[in-house]
C-alpha cells in the first residue's frame, strides 16, 4: 500500500508538472486527480492498517477514491479525444459509495464488498478500450496500444479473481487483507499506476510532437500548408501516380494587385485579404486536395483526383468566387480578383518542380493577358475573357 500510494504520488506529480510544464492539456489534470484518488485510497488504507481502525465509513470512502481514480484515467482519456467526460455524474455515484456501507449486506463481508465493486472497476477498465476503438482511427492506435492493453489486463485479472472466489471456498477475506488474493490485488494495483503514469505521458508527448509537427507544415496565417509540405506531399503523390498512371494537377494563383490593397489600406487588410481569399477558395476546392500557401501572396492547389476538364472548372469556380465577394473592411468593401495558372503531369515531367513550373508559367500568361482569368499550360490562349484558356509552353 506504501509502494501503490508513493506510484500514484508519481502518477499524480508527473501529469501535473507536465501540465505546468507548458503542455496546458486539459486531460493531464484528469489524470493528476485520477492519481490524487488513488494515492488517498492507499493512504487511508495504510491508516486504517496502522490505527486498526474499523469503521464502515473508511472502506466506504476508500472505495469511493478508488472508483473515481479509475474512472479519472477513462474521463481524461475522453477528454483528450474530445468527448464529454462525465466527472458531474461519477462525483454524485460515489459520493453516494460511503453511505452505501451503511447497508448491513456491504458491512456483514468484505467479499459482498468485492462483488458489488468489481464490476464498476471492470466497467470503467472496459470503457477505455471501448472509447478508443470507437474514436481512435486503425492508423493512430500506436500511442494509445499501452493504456488500452492496460485497462484490459486489469479488468481480466478482476475478472478472473472474483470467478475464483464464487468458485472456491474457505477465503475468509479480512478487512483490510491479508489473504493471497487481496495481497496480489493490490500489487496488481502497484503494476497499474506504474504503467499507468507511462502510458498516459506517452498520449500527451505524442501529441505534443503531432502538433508541433502541424505547426512546422502550416503558416500560421492562414492556415494553409506550407513549402516545406509541398516538397513532402507533392513527393509523394508525384511518385504514386507516375507508378499507377494516374493524373496530377497543379492549381497556382495569386491575388492581382496586391501590394496596392496593403499601401492603401495597410498590412492588416492586406493580411485579412489573404485570410479571406483562402478561406473561400477552401470552400471552392474539393476536401481531397492539398492547399499550399508557397509565398506572400501566392497559392497552390495539388489535385490528384478527377479529369483535366473537372480542374479546369475547379479553377474557374474559385477565380469567380473571388470576383464577386469582396472583403468588408469597416464600412469599406475591398474588391479582388485572382490570376490563375493550371498545369498537369506528362511523361515528360520527370519531377514534380516541373508541373507546378508549368503551372506558374500559365500563371505569369494570365497574368500578361491581363489578370483575373485562369489559363492552362499547353495551348494558346482563346478569347480575352475570364475563362480557361491553354498558354503557350
Amino acid at each position: 500500500m506504501v509502494a501503490s500510494s508513493l506510484a500514484a504520488t508519481i502518477l499524480a506529480s508527473s501529469m501535473g508538472l507536465i501540465y505546468r510544464a507548458g503542455s496546458r492539456q486539459a486531460c493531464l489534470r484528469d489524470w493528476t486527480m485520477a492519481g490524487v484518488f488513488f494515492a488517498g485510497n492507499n493512504i487511508l488504507a495504510a491508516l486504517a492498517i496502522t490505527f486498526h481502525a474499523s469503521h464502515f465509513l473508511i472502506p466506504g470512502i476508500g472505495n469511493a477514491l478508488y472508483v473515481a481514480g479509475h474512472f479519472g484515467i477513462l474521463a481524461g482519456l475522453r477528454r483528450h479525444l474530445g468527448l464529454r467526460t462525465g466527472w458531474k455524474p461519477l462525483l454524485a455515484c460515489t459520493a453516494a459509495i460511503p453511505l452505501l456501507h451503511a447497508l448491513p449486506f456491504l458491512q456483514s463481508s468484505v467479499m459482498h464488498r468485492l462483488f458489488v465493486f468489481t464490476p464498476v472497476i471492470v466497467a470503467i477498465n472496459l470503457g477505455v478500450a471501448v472509447t478508443l476503438l470507437n474514436h481512435v482511427r486503425r492508423g493512430e492506435w500506436a500511442p494509445y496500444l499501452p493504456l488500452a492493453i492496460l485497462e484490459l489486463f486489469f479488468a481480466f485479472q478482476l475478472t478472473l479473481r472474483a470467478a475464483y472466489l464464487i468458485q472456491s471456498e474457505g477465503h475468509a477475506l479480512t478487512f483490510m487483507g491479508s489473504q493471497f488474493l487481496q495481497t496480489s490485488g493490490s500489487l496488481f494495483v502497484l503494476v497499474f499506476l506504474s504503467v499507468a503514469t507511462m502510458s498516459c505521458a506517452l498520449i500527451v508527448t505524442h501529441q505534443q510532437a503531432r502538433e508541433l509537427r502541424r505547426a512546422s507544415l502550416t503558416d500560421a496565417l492562414t492556415g494553409w500548408l506550407n513549402r516545406r509540405a509541398l516538397h513532402e506531399l507533392a513527393a509523394a503523390e508525384f511518385r504514386r501516380c507516375r507508378n499507377s498512371g494516374a493524373e496530377l494537377f497543379f492549381i497556382t494563383f495569386d491575388i492581382d494587385h496586391f501590394k496596392s490593397i496593403n499601401d492603401r489600406h495597410g498590412h492588416a487588410v492586406g493580411d485579412a485579404a489573404l485570410c479571406h481569399v483562402t478561406a473561400l477558395a477552401s470552400g471552392a476546392l474539393r476536401g481531397n486536395d492539398a492547399l499550399f500557401r508557397t509565398g506572400g501572396e501566392e497559392f497552390a492547389v495539388l489535385v490528384s483526383r478527377g479529369s483535366l476538364d473537372d480542374v479546369c472548372r475547379i479553377a474557374e469556380r474559385l477565380r469567380a468566387l473571388v470576383a464577386c465577394s469582396p472583403l468588408q473592411s469597416g464600412d469599406a468593401a475591398v474588391r479582388m480578383s485572382i490570376s490563375v495558372g493550371v498545369a498537369r503531369r506528362s511523361a515528360d515531367d520527370g519531377k514534380w518542380e516541373d508541373i507546378l513550373r508549368h503551372a506558374d508559367a500559365a500563371l505569369y500568361q494570365a497574368k500578361t493577358q491581363g489578370r483575373n482569368r485562369v489559363v492552362l499550360h499547353g495551348q494558346a490562349p482563346a478569347a480575352d475573357a475570364p475563362q480557361p484558356q491553354r498558354a503557350m509552353g
